[in-house]
């Protein structure tokens, strides 16, 4: 019988740390070789057109472009593309994102030593993975309202500390209409008070702080 040729993987991620715990995890497997590394989004696009990987990790939050920009760039060239969100967010939104770009898996990085070579290995025979809790959150969140671009610009602002008048001045907006943006916003996320908002928002992926 011909041996079957090993699943070539790149790892993405601008956390050095990260990726030589990747890159050590997979030279101990015989059915796995790490082919490259990246420490942007830009090197993650540049490096998929030359290692033409047939798995890949990518980190969701990266400098220059980030991962769910990054999948979605590789996915228009390469359809059949095989790619596995690593991150630290199990918010629904990022989650959703990433799915929707054309992520295959989501993967915590607080559970990378138990799931990493077993999501690789099904990611390549075309099977998805998605861990339960992050799995539990896109459930819960599909049952909430979700903020509008303009909510989302408000509560951005918002989150850098600007009182209503400055986040009015910023969008160009009435202080009248932030007011009835931010009592949206907190009704939809089901919070009492801007802080809280900003916390649950950040929790669950609309923003990026």
């Amino acid at each position: 019988m011909t041996a079957m040729p090993p699943i070539r993987v790149m790892v993405a991620d601008d956390h050095p740390l990260l990726r030589e715990g990747v890159a050590s995890a997979i030279d101990s497997q015989p059915d796995m070789i790490l082919v490259g590394e990246a420490e942007n989004g830009v090197a993650a696009i540049d490096g998929y057109r030359r290692w033409r990987p047939d798995v890949t990790l990518m980190d969701l939050q990266m400098p220059d472009i980030g991962g769910v920009a990054a999948i979605t760039t590789i996915r228009s060239e390469f359809p059949g593309a095989r790619i596995v969100i690593l991150t630290t967010y199990f918010g629904d939104v990022q989650a959703t994102r990433a799915l929707k770009a054309g992520a295959m898996a989501y993967l915590l990085k607080s559970s990378l030593r138990r799931e990493l070579l077993t999501t690789i290995r099904d990611v390549h025979r075309g099977l998805r993975h998605l861990q339960p809790e992050v799995a539990n959150a896109i459930a819960l969140g599909a049952m909430d309202e979700a903020l509008s671009q303009r909510e989302v610009a408000v509560l951005q602002l918002a989150a850098l500390g600007n009182a209503n008048k400055r986040i009015a001045h910023a969008l160009g907006l009435s202080e009248e209409t932030v007011k009835t943006h931010m009592k949206s916003i907190l009704a939809k996320l089901r919070v009492t008070d801007r802080t809280h908002a900003v916390a649950v928002a950040a929790r669950r992926g609309i923003l990026e702080l």
